[in-house]
C-alpha cells in the first residue's frame, strides 16, 4: 500500500499530477486544495490511497491526514466512489464539509458540482450515524468532559471535528476551549477548535 509521496512535479492537468521520488513516476488524482498547492510550488508531499477496481488501479492524494479521513469516510457511503469523493473534497474546505454533514445541510452539500440531493442525504445520513456510533465506542467520560456541559452547536461542533479524524477527547477539549473563548455558532467553534487541537 502507498500510502505518502514526496518529491517533484513532473507534469499537472485536469486534477491529476506526476510526482516523481526516486526515479519512479507516481500519477495522483488530488483533491483540488493540495493541486493547486503541488501546481504553484513544483515539488511537494501527498497522503495516498489506492483505489484497486475492476476497471484500474488508481492512486488519490490528500493535503493532510485530516482529508484523507474524511475521503474514507466519504467512500465508504453506498453509491460514493473515490472520484466523487475528491469531487466533493474539492467542492469545498473540509471545515465547511464538516459542519454540513454535523448540521445536516442537505442543500448546501448538495451544491458541490455533481453530487446530486439523494447522495447528499445518504451522505449526511450514513456519516452522521456512522460518527455517532464513534462517539458511543469511545466509552466512559473524561474529567474534561464532565465538566463540559454541551449544546446543540458544541454537539453539531464535535460531530464535525470527528469526522476529520481526531478522537472525542481531542474534540471535547478544543471545542470547550472555543466556548471559553467566546465563539458562537457552529462554523465559529469549529474554525477555532481547528486551529487549537494539535
Amino acid at each position: 500500500m502507498i500510502g505518502y509521496i514526496k518529491g517533484n512535479v513532473l507534469t499537472a492537468s485536469d486534477g491529476v499530477v506526476l510526482i516523481e521520488n526516486n526515479g519512479i513516476g507516481y500519477e495522483v488524482i488530488c483533491s483540488a486544495g493540495v493541486y493547486q498547492k503541488l501546481l504553484a510550488d513544483k515539488k511537494g508531499e501527498v497522503y495516498t490511497y489506492l483505489s484497486v477496481r475492476e476497471d484500474g488501479v488508481s492512486l488519490f492524494g490528500f493535503e493532510s491526514l485530516e482529508e484523507k479521513a474524511m475521503f474514507l469516510k466519504l467512500i465508504s457511503v453506498s453509491g460514493v466512489g473515490p472520484k466523487m469523493g475528491i469531487t466533493v473534497l474539492s467542492g469545498m474546505k473540509l471545515s465547511d464539509l464538516a459542519v454540513k454533514i454535523a448540521t445536516s445541510d442537505v442543500k448546501g452539500l448538495s451544491a458541490v458540482k455533481g453530487l446530486g440531493k439523494k447522495t447528499a442525504e445518504r451522505i449526511i445520513l450514513e456519516l452522521r450515524e456512522k460518527i455517532g456510533e464513534d462517539i458511543a465506542k469511545e466509552g466512559t467520560q473524561t474529567d474534561t468532559e464532565v465538566a463540559f456541559v454541551s449544546d446543540a452547536d458544541s454537539d453539531d461542533a464535535i460531530i464535525a471535528l470527528m469526522s476529520l479524524g481526531f478522537t472525542k477527547a481531542e474534540c471535547v477539549s478544543a471545542v470547550k476551549g472555543a466556548k471559553q473563548a467566546g465563539c458562537v455558532g457552529v462554523e465559529k467553534i469549529i474554525a477555532y477548535a481547528i486551529k487549537n487541537i494539535k
